[in-house]
């Protein structure tokens, strides 16, 4: 802590000067961080929902392997093959 201090009244951090007080965000600073907040909670929304678009592919392409594999399926009503 104390070297940060040393850095921030030496002025080698950036930011306001020393002994300003930081007070509350400006309403533009305030809505920017609510945007940004929504779009990492849109982004990782979106992440699952590929995740889960890509896993239904992959299930429907593996159900089509399995119907092209299967002759013409058992004779579930006992009608015979047509």
């Amino acid at each position: 802590m104390s070297e940060w201090r040393r850095a921030r009244d030496g002025g080698l951090l950036q930011g306001k000067p020393a002994g300003e007080t930081v007070g509350r965000p400006s309403a533009e600073q305030a809505e920017i961080a609510r945007l940004r907040r929504e779009l990492e909670r849109t982004q990782s929304r979106l992440a699952r929902t590929e995740t889960a678009l890509e896993i239904m592919g992959k299930a429907r392409e593996l159900l089509e392997d399995i119907s092209r594999s299967e002759p013409d399926g058992p004779d579930v009503f006992g009608l015979g093959r047509r």
